[in-house]
């Protein structure tokens, strides 16, 4: 994490690895908006993001259900190039509707992130969340426990800037 971040912000940026990377991240979860639960995982998985060498540039936190996770992710891929991560609706429950949300906007599944994901530990067999494209975005749905999101994204970071500069257009041969 050189200093030197700073001066290579707009898209034409050398294919060195020295180009800031961007994320953003959100928070799905009925109790984090209602009051009754501070978002750590949110919290947690800004950090993770920020040691990896992301500028996190938006946190937001939406309710559990399809069209919240679906209206949320359709804004904040727009005109975005870099990585947004969700936390939390990945499970069994009713209100897990994380996946079904972002199924509706993906272009593109990422089922190998996807899956890279759920071999992180037995409990991540539990988890249905999807990983995907939409435009020059991609988006990873992680657990809604702060151990478990940071673990899922750190089990696929090192191939995510080499996707991100493919997406992106870059020529990497």
């Amino acid at each position: 994490m050189a200093g030197s971040h700073a001066a290579h912000h707009h898209a034409h940026s050398p294919p060195d690895g020295e180009h800031q990377l961007a994320a953003k991240v959100l928070t799905v979860s009925d109790g984090v908006i209602a009051g009754t639960r501070d978002d750590r995982s949110g919290e947690a998985l800004g950090e993770a993001l920020a040691g990896a060498g992301y500028e996190v540039v938006e946190r937001r936190v939406v309710a559990d259900g399809v069209d919240t996770v679906a209206d949320a992710l359709r804004s904040m891929s727009d005109r975005f190039e870099g990585l947004i991560v969700s936390t939390g609706g990945t499970g069994f429950t009713e209100r897990d509707l994380t996946p079904e949300g972002t199924r509706a906007v993906i272009e593109r599944e990422a089922p190998g992130l996807a899956e890279a994901m759920r071999l992180v530990n037995p409990l991540g067999r539990l988890s249905r969340g999807v990983a995907g494209i939409i435009g020059h975005a991609i988006v990873l749905n992680t657990p809604g426990s702060t151990k478990g999101c940071v673990e899922c994204f750190e089990a696929v970071a090192d191939v995510l800037p080499h996707a991100l500069a493919l997406l992106a257009g870059e020529r990497l041969h």
